[in-house]
């Protein structure tokens, strides 16, 4: 059977309603009072006559037929209450990126004809400065996280949900129900993907078992949630999928959600006393750029991480040196990593632990997930010489939001079988082990040659004094478009272009090498810690 996120989370909460759900500094909230909360909000969004507009099977695969929630939150109880309360009013939430400047929220907001807007206090100016410029906004929902006063005709998140009602709401969840998440920009505008609950449950939300076993009843859910003992820590902020999605698979499995402290960036000393004061057994972090400041934080202070089994990083690679340090520090943990995109969800794993050692960018191909050749004619057999497109079957999203031709594009049919191809490339060797190159979208074409940015940052990453690297192409006379490698390198130590080169020698071609090399004091990332490469590319061309 299919379901909708509203309806797992109902059955979860009537079965542990009181587990602790969500834990959030001195807030302590159990699967009931989260199910109550959940349900106020969604009162009073059908109090306003918003939710379900035209049923999903009247509209192509690129169309919306439902109200849309905008969350521009920092982490909190309140993110996580504002998309359940969504679901359960039949309205489509999505994210918003708190970094961004106002045109860049106003083609967002009205890019997904936005009609509710749940925001922090602290982000009011920001609101206030544009909510003239988006004409489908209608509601506007104001959390307090400082002293701002509330916007004018805002309603106040904790008097508004005082004053709703907590009584299951009164419509029929459907499995068809959409959930939007927009990809994070940061090589051109962000666009919204559609994902029916049905498939995105079971592509990364909990649906499916380790083992590939899909839950087919509630009573599995159910189960299951008596029988949760785990609690995790998502480290990235909740407005990109990784966050959420973990969030989400505590919840509908019965799960604790532990948030950080401290919600504006990662930081390892608070990460470290929240696993050791809450027994966290899980902690979902972003590759180096978390992992790096955590091994440190780890070598230079005591901490008590006995509880910890799982170290879980996606969104970008942690390489394999600062596993092997991370390892020798937390002896019996498990580092996983988790290939994926806002496009596929979950794609595959790796595991390195102290037993099997660490190992970097090599997965097994899995069920629903195949290398298709570069012009889409052809899925490939193991030991093709020729690099091809990731690409996953089966419970994938729909398409874009409003675009018809990105949406055929990256959502083809070959063979009858529709598969999500968002850009990663790949080899597949013989014994059926993925190579993962890196984006298509960042590739440097150097000579005629193709050359992976993330292939090259991991070359650099490999000496021991980089503390952080960013990989782009720029501008040349002689080769078209050039390597350059942006560095940071560790505090107090220091190392020479030669020395950098002469690493990278022993893990890439020499035609792949950077051709130049700029140290900076800090690397601009995301919040969570993904390489801002079109920051890089303005550093790399000044």
């Amino acid at each position: 059977m299919y379901f909708n996120l509203a309806t797992i989370s109902e059955a979860v909460a009537d079965v542990v309603p009181d587990r602790e759900a969500i834990i959030f500094r001195d807030r302590r909230i159990t699967y009931g009072t989260l199910r109550d909360r959940s349900r106020r909000l969604a009162n009073l969004l059908l109090d306003r006559g918003l939710g379900m507009r035209t049923p999903r099977k009247q509209l192509p695969d690129w169309e919306s037929g439902q109200d849309h929630l905008g969350i521009y939150l920092y982490n909190g109880n309140e993110y996580l209450e504002g998309m359940l309360g969504a679901f359960k009013a039949r309205l489509a939430p999505f994210n918003i990126n708190y970094r961004y400047v106002d045109e860049e929220l106003v083609y967002l907001l009205n890019n997904a004809k936005t009609r509710v807007l749940l925001y922090h206090s602290s982000l009011a100016d920001r609101v206030a400065a544009i909510r003239d410029r988006i004409p489908s906004l209608e509601l506007l929902v104001q959390v307090a996280d400082d002293e701002s006063d509330l916007l004018p005709d805002a309603l106040d998140y904790e008097t508004a949900l005082s004053e709703s009602d907590q009584r299951r709401p009164e419509v029929e969840w459907d499995p068809d129900d959409l959930y939007i998440l927009y990809t994070g920009g940061t090589t051109g505008m962000p666009k919204g993907v559609l994902w029916r609950h049905s498939d995105v449950l079971i592509a990364t939300l909990g649906g499916r078992r380790a083992n590939g076993h899909v839950l087919e009843s509630l009573d599995e859910y159910v189960n299951r949630a008596r029988g949760m003992g785990r609690k995790s820590l998502p480290a990235p902020p909740f407005m990109h999928g990784a966050g959420h999605w973990n969030a989400l698979q505590m919840l509908n499995a019965g799960g604790t959600v532990v948030i950080q402290s401290n919600v504006f960036r990662f930081d390892p000393k608070n990460v470290l006393e929240i696993i050791a004061r809450e027994e966290v057994t899980t902690l979902l972090i972003v590759g180096d750029a978390f992992g790096r400041p955590l091994a440190d934080e780890l070598a230079n202070n005591s901490h008590n991480v006995s509880s910890l089994r799982n170290i879980i990083t996606g969104g970008a690679i942690m390489t394999a040196n600062v596993k092997r340090e991370l390892i020798e520090l937390i002896p019996q943990v498990n580092i996983i990593d988790s290939a994926g995109s806002s496009e596929t969800g979950g794609q595959a794993s790796h595991v390195s632990n102290a037993k099997a050692g660490a190992e970097t960018g090599r997965f097994t191909l899995t069920p629903n997930n195949a290398v298709l050749a570069e012009d889409l004619s052809q899925v490939l057999t193991p030991g093709h010489k020729e690099l091809g497109w990731w690409a996953r079957s089966g419970n994938i999203p729909l398409g874009y939001l409003d675009d018809e031709a990105k949406t055929r594009e990256t959502f083809p049919t070959i063979n009858g079988i529709k598969y999500s191809v968002p850009g990663d490339k790949v080899r597949l060797l013989s014994d059926g082990t993925l190579e993962l190159h890196g984006r298509e979208s960042v590739t440097i074409n150097s000579g005629g040659e193709k050359i992976f940015a993330e292939e090259v940052e991991q070359a650099v990453k490999h000496h021991s004094a980089v503390f952080d690297a960013v990989v782009t192409g720029r501008r040349s006379e002689r080769w078209g478009n050039e390597v350059v490698a942006i560095v940071q390198l560790k505090n107090g130590v220091a190392a020479t272009e030669e020395s950098l080169l002469a690493e990278c020698e022993r893990h890439i071609a020499r035609y792949k090498l950077p051709k130049a090399f700029i140290f900076l004091d800090a690397i601009v990332r995301s919040p969570s810690g993904k390489a801002d490469y079109r920051w890089a590319k303005d550093i790399a061309e000044r």
